[in-house]
């Protein structure tokens, strides 16, 4: 099933490890709901301070989900790097983003990883940062109350100039390219919500308009949306710099290098 016209390429079953060039990016989906046996092995790959966050979620939906998405970024991680899942090292920043572990001379690769709801998105890029955003369309949130607290003033205007009927789908098409940006800056929310604007109508394609107090930071980088299969989900992607394509993959759960 396609993505929708915003992405170059349907989601596509790769026959053997794809390779990665710098001006790509590779955006994987995959599936999180899987069952015990396959749980319990991919739970082995896991590093001892990934096992003791999956221990700590008190539901074993999540739980298992979490594993389920860590599994998968570290195998999808070994594909690039040809390494076992269990053998990807990660370390931190100062706002708690993920990034590689890497010999001296690796190429480096920067990733981003987004779950929600059993689906995952993981963004796979060379030497430019990437963040990816997804989230389950949930009619339960007061989105208008919420975008008064967090939105720019810009955006809050955006979306009371839509439609009612279009408001609930284009906070999500905000949010999740807000939070896409901030997770490529690598910032978290020390990087203030309401200080840099987004695209929201929905049809209109992804853009990041304005950034404060710094005009020009706007300029450094790419937004995408997102349109996974599954109907009721908002996904978006942010890549630094320009001059890229989108490759879209289906992770099939395990794939192997040839000669």
């Amino acid at each position: 099933m396609p993505l929708a016209p915003c992405v170059s390429a349907a989601w596509s079953v790769p026959s053997q490890a794809p390779e990665l060039s710098n001006d790509q990016v590779h955006v994987w989906r995959a599936a999180l709901d899987q069952t015990p046996s396959q749980i319990n092995s991919v739970f082995r790959t896991l590093s001892a301070d990934e096992r003791a966050r999956a221990e700590r979620f008190c539901f074993p939906r999540d739980r298992e989900h979490f594993i389920a998405a860590r599994g998968a970024l570290r195998a999808i991680l070994g594909v690039y790097l040809n390494r076992a899942p269990e053998c990807v090292s990660f370390c931190y920043n100062s706002h708690g983003k993920p990034a590689l572990m890497l010999e001296s001379g690796e190429e480096p690769i920067r990733f981003n990883i987004s779950h929600s709801h059993g689906a995952a998105v993981f963004a796979i890029a060379r030497g430019r940062e990437v963040g990816v955003d997804l989230e389950c369309i949930r009619s339960t949130l007061e989105v208008e109350q919420i975008a008064e607290r967090f939105f720019s003033r810009h955006e809050i205007a955006a979306l009371r100039a839509l439609p009612v009927a279009l408001r609930e789908y284009a906070f999500f098409l905000c949010w999740t390219r807000k939070e896409a940006y901030i997770k490529a800056r690598g910032e978290g929310l020390s990087l203030p919500l309401d200080q840099f604007d987004v695209s929201l109508v929905p049809g209109e394609p992804a853009a990041l308009l304005g950034t404060r107090p710094d005009p020009d930071e706007a300029l450094r980088w790419s937004l995408k949306e997102l349109t996974l299969v599954s109907p009721g989900y908002a996904g978006a992607l942010a890549v630094e710099g320009d001059g890229w394509s989108l490759v879209s993959w289906e992770w099939p759960g395990s794939l192997s290098r040839t000669a």
